[in-house]
């Protein structure tokens, strides 16, 4: 009798011993559930589609896509209307202004100047209308790599823009235009490195 009575009080707790760690395993496994449901939750409100894609494409960002100027020149988009810096054969400036399509309309009362060249002795340049476009009072000095400053005021009552770069009159190797108008990725470095820094 007794020994029957000490079986059954050991089935008991082993029953008991049982189902306490058969529990705690449950536990744990709802736990970790519940901490990878927290985890997901953690999320919400995120948008995931904003991350980088394989591609290395930026969901949720707008492209904008740069396009060259009518001429091959470099667009300045800092000022508006927008317009074209182009560099002639005789090494002249011409300012192109541009519409909201890209087409080219007349200047107003726009008055640019430009300063550029060797730094010790830079040359400056005043602009004239002619044929619809600005066109500088002189030539660049020689090089192929110049700095430049070019000044926009939309009116003579207005205040300057500055748009600061330098005139790479290099071919670029991915595009058809020269480094300074380039419309390739790379460019946008190249064109934006000097903005903003005194020459």
């Amino acid at each position: 009798m007794k020994q029957n009575r000490l079986l059954f009080t050991a089935f008991v707790a082993c029953s008991l011993l049982g189902w306490s760690t058969s529990h705690a395993d449950n536990n744990d496994t709802d736990a970790s559930h519940n901490d990878s449901t927290h985890g997901h939750a953690s999320h919400a409100g995120h948008d995931h589609a904003t991350h980088d894609e394989p591609d290395g494409t930026h969901d949720g960002h707008d492209h904008v896509e740069k396009e060259a100027g009518p001429n091959g020149g470099r667009i300045i988009t800092s000022v508006e209307p927008h317009l074209e810096f182009y560099l002639t054969d005789e090494r002249k400036v011409q300012i192109t202004f541009l519409g909201e399509k890209g087409d080219t309309i007349p200047p107003a009362k726009q008055v640019v100047s430009l300063i550029g060249g060797d730094r010790q002795n830079p040359v400056r340049l005043r602009f004239s209308s002619q044929d619809s476009v600005l066109i500088s009072d002189q030539a660049l000095p020689e090089g192929n790599n110049l700095p430049l400053v070019l000044s926009i005021k939309a009116d003579s009552r207005s205040k300057t823009v500055r748009e600061k770069f330098y005139l790479n009159l290099s071919d670029c190797s991915t595009c058809d235009y020269k480094e300074y108008a380039c419309i390739c990725e790379h460019g946008e470095f190249s064109h934006d490195d000097h903005k903003g820094h005194d020459h």
